[in-house]
């Protein structure tokens, strides 16, 4: 028995964010809120435990947004900037906690952190650098205070990606392949994360059909698509054409599970 969480979209949209810069597109434009999209990244909690996967460009005004007090770990999906260029930021919290944030991540996205935040991992550091324990994420399940959390490799054209199960929820963003194993792990989840970048096909996204599909396939009651382009249209005309139980997630929502 998993205690209960709550999931918060601290961002639902692609790399570039909606407004997409210099864009004068009706989506661009939009007076409906739901329609400002950060880089996608969620927060999972517990009454005792606070991670986050991913860290956007935005995730300083993700944690000042939201009134993040405390943090226990980052969880990375992958290493594509949209999705690790906030890492710098965790520094607040190692000073206010007084200790070290783990970060849980596969080989691929260490490499990569090592490369981009170098300073970080340098031998004589720098006073005031960010503070952190890196714990490999192997094909095994891991905890997090008291959440458990269940990895899994998905498909982002030729990069693996990892999605994650935590209790009946699911998140993968940034795949357009899931194997039949991973989609074994997925079924019976109440609520799945997925993206969804757009109605028209992309080489390394689900669009809007195909993500529809999937959940189908999987029989997910509630599916929340996520990692959104411009492109997708507005939030308010799109939501009217999906199906029961599908929704596009935005900016701020919660899910309590």
């Amino acid at each position: 028995m998993h205690n209960p969480l709550q999931i918060t979209f601290l961002g639902t949209g692609t790399s570039s964010g909606v407004p997409m810069i210099a864009c004068g597109c009706e989506v661009c434009t939009s007076p409906d809120p739901k329609d400002n999209r950060l880089r996608t990244s969620v927060m999972v909690q517990t009454a005792n435990t606070s991670i986050v996967i991913d860290t956007t460009p935005d995730f300083r005004y993700q944690m000042l947004r939201e009134h993040v007090k405390k943090l226990d770990a980052v969880v990375f999906t992958h290493p594509h900037k949209d999705h690790v260029a906030g890492l710098d930021d965790i520094r607040a919290f190692n000073f206010f906690q007084h200790c070290a944030v783990d970060v849980f991540a596969n080989e691929l996205t260490i490499q990569a952190l090592k490369r981009e935040f170098a300073y970080i991992f340098a031998e004589k550091k720098y006073p005031g650098i960010p503070d952190i324990n890196v714990v490999q994420i192997q094909d095994t399940p891991f905890q997090i205070g008291d959440i458990k959390v269940i990895p899994f490799t998905v498909m982002h054209m030729n990069m693996p990606v990892l999605g994650f199960r935590i209790g009946d929820f699911t998140y993968v963003t940034d795949a357009n392949y899931i194997g039949e194993t991973e989609k074994d792990l997925i079924k019976g989840s109440k609520v799945l994360v997925l993206n969804a970048l757009r109605k028209e096909k992309h080489i390394s996204h689900y669009t809007l059909e195909e993500a529809i599909a999937l959940s189908d396939e999987l029989h997910i009651p509630e599916t929340y698509f996520t990692h959104l382009s411009h492109q997708m249209g507005k939030h308010y005309e799109v939501s009217m054409t999906l199906p029961p139980g599908k929704h596009l997630a935005f900016d701020g929502l919660k899910i309590e599970l």
